[in-house]
């Protein structure tokens, strides 16, 4: 079984000079407070701003079935967005140390949200990546193809989810 701590022999870190923890911050702020306070809940602005140091900051809001603003990112939008850049970043990484040149690589992914049993809140039934990888002449396609298992298999988000992420990649030649 894979261990998602790199060993020195294949990445040449050490373990024990990694963190065990890694710690991510983010403030944020009802930015629609401007526009009233929640008097009912038809009546209220759902925009927030979210700061990361040193980042640009990103203008939310709700999503429009949730009343809210859809010419801003909501977040399920960055929920299916961060889950194809793990899946996307993971991937590289692997043919990167593999040995498989990818010149392209592109997703389309899909995330349902949606009620369960009646009465029971929102929540994410599943989300599909659809990577579409290009490599070169030269690369291995068989491996390319097999290295998306492993990338989900090391995408931590993915694995931070309590519902299904499916991977339905296809890897292509020019």
């Amino acid at each position: 079984m894979y261990s998602r701590i790199p060993r020195r022999h294949k990445h040449g870190v050490h373990p024990c000079t990694m963190p065990a923890r890694h710690r991510f911050e983010a403030s944020l702020r009802w930015t629609g407070a401007q526009g009233g306070a929640t008097t009912a809940y038809d009546a209220y602005d759902r925009s927030l701003l979210v700061e990361v140091d040193g980042k640009p900051p990103l203008d939310l809001s709700a999503a429009p079935p949730l009343r809210g603003d859809g010419g801003r990112h909501n977040p399920e939008d960055l929920l299916v967005a961060a889950l194809s850049a793990c899946h996307a970043l993971s991937y590289l990484a692997l043919c990167a140390r593999r040995g498989v040149r990818v010149v392209a690589y592109e997703d389309a992914a899909v995330g349902e949200l949606g009620h369960g049993a009646p009465g029971k809140t929102l929540h994410f039934h599943e989300v599909v990546l659809r990577p579409r990888v290009t490599i070169d002449a030269t690369s291995d396609l068989a491996l390319a193809e097999q290295l998306h298992a492993r990338a989900h298999d090391e995408c931590f988000i993915a694995a931070s989810v309590s519902f299904p992420v499916r991977v339905e990649a296809v890897v292509v030649r020019p």
